[in-house]
C-alpha cells in the first residue's frame, strides 16, 4: 500500500477506511464480530489509516475500532472526533473546552489507547470561538492525548483562524465527482497551509457505484431515505454522472467505484479518502483503485465531462442543515 501525508508528518496509507457505516448511518449495525474481522482485514491488506467518532453509533464505532485495533496499534493511526450535545448529532453541537476534554478521555478507553491520533472537530460549533476549540486541543497535545488537530465541514474562515492557533493536519469534508464543492475555495486554502484533506463520502454514499437507481429503497435507518439526492427523481436525473464513471471504468478495465477513488487520489498528492464497505470484496476492489492509473489527458477529459452534467438534489435534507453549517 502507498502512503501519503496529512500536514507536515502524519504518515498513512493512501486509502483510509471509513467505519461509520459499520455501526450507524446506512442501516442496521453490522454484527460485532464481522465488524472487527473486516477492521483487522483492512489492516492486513495495508491500511494504515483509520476513521470513527464518539457520535458514531453513538459511542459503539469506537468500541469496536479499539478493540478489533488494539492487537496492532502502533502499526495504525486512529481518528476520531467530538462536537456534538452527547454525542448526538439531532441534539446539536457542543465544543466548549470542558466538552473536548471529556470526550478526548472518553475516547481513549474506548479505543484502548493511550493517544489520539487525529482528533476532528466534528462540526464548527457556532457558539464556542473556534480560538478556544484549537487552544484546547492544543493542550490535550501538550498533554500527549492527542497527536494532530483536525477538522471537518469547516469553512474558509474557521480553518483560518483556527490554524494560526494549533496547526490542523486535516480537513476532513465530503468531496467526490458527486459532490465537487471544495475545489473552489477549500482545496487552494489547503495547498496554501499544508494541510492534508481527507475526503469522506468519496464514493458519492454509494452512488457513484453503479450499484443505485430509480428504484432503490433504503432501509428507514438508513439515512439516505431522507436526503434529497437519493430520491427516485433525483437518483433518476443524475444517472448520467454513473454513466460517465461506468464508462471510464470500462475504458480502463476496472469498476465504477475504482474510477471515483482514483480520480479523487489524483486531484493533489495530499488527499487521502476514506471509502466505507462491510463487505470484503467490496473492501478489496476499493484498495485496488490505489493501482488505477489517470493519465492528465484522462484526466482532463473527465473534467470537461463533469463541467457538463447538473446534478440535481441537495446533498443533505432541510433538517440536517446544521451539518453543513460552517
Amino acid at each position: 500500500m502507498k502512503t501519503r501525508k496529512l500536514g507536515k508528518d502524519l504518515e498513512v496509507s493512501a486509502l483510509g477506511l471509513g467505519c461509520m457505516g459499520l455501526s450507524f448511518g446506512y442501516g442496521p449495525a453490522t454484527d460485532r464480530s464481522e465488524a472487527i474481522t473486516l477492521i483487522r482485514a483492512a489492516h492486513e491488506r495495508g491500511v494504515t489509516f483509520f476513521d470513527t467518532a464518539e457520535a458514531y453509533g453513538p459511542y459503539l464505532n469506537e468500541e469496536v475500532v479499539g478493540e478489533a485495533l488494539e492487537p496492532v496499534r502502533d502499526q495504525v493511526v486512529i481518528a476520531t472526533k467530538f462536537g456534538f450535545v452527547d454525542a448526538i448529532p439531532t441534539k446539536g453541537m457542543d465544543s466548549r473546552p470542558e466538552r473536548i476534554r471529556q470526550v478526548a478521555d472518553e475516547a481513549l478507553k474506548r479505543l484502548r489507547t493511550d493517544r489520539i491520533d487525529l482528533f476532528y472537530q466534528h462540526r464548527v460549533d457556532p457558539n464556542v470561538p473556534i480560538e478556544d476549540v484549537a487552544g484546547t486541543v492544543k493542550e490535550l497535545i501538550a498533554k500527549g492525548k492527542v497527536k494532530h488537530f483536525g477538522m471537518s465541514e469547516a469553512g474558509v474562515d474557521a480553518i483560518r483562524r483556527a490554524h494560526a492557533v494549533q496547526p490542523v493536519a486535516a480537513l476532513q469534508s465530503e468531496y467526490s465527482m458527486f459532490w465537487r464543492e471544495p475545489e473552489v475555495e477549500i482545496l487552494p486554502l489547503l495547498e496554501e497551509f499544508g494541510i492534508g484533506f481527507v475526503p469522506f463520502a468519496p464514493l458519492g454514499k454509494g452512488f457513484l457505484t453503479g450499484k443505485l437507481g430509480p428504484d432503490t429503497v433504503f432501509d428507514k435507518s438508513d439515512f439516505r431515505s431522507t436526503v434529497p439526492r437519493f430520491q427516485a427523481d433525483a437518483l433518476k436525473a443524475n444517472q448520467a454522472l454513473v454513466d460517465l464513471v461506468r464508462m471510464i471504468a470500462f475504458e480502463k478495465g476496472t469498476t465504477p467505484a475504482q474510477i471515483a477513488l482514483a480520480w479523487l487520489l489524483a486531484q493533489r498528492p495530499w488527499i487521502v479518502p476514506i471509502p466505507g464497505t462491510t463487505k470484503l470484496h467490496r473492501l478489496e476492489e476499493n484498495l485496488g483503485a490505489v493501482s488505477v492509473e489517470l493519465t492528465d489527458q484522462d484526466l482532463a477529459s473527465i473534467r470537461e465531462a463533469l463541467a457538463g452534467i447538473e446534478l440535481v438534489g441537495e446533498r443533505y435534507a432541510a433538517s440536517h442543515q446544521r451539518l453543513i453549517n460552517r
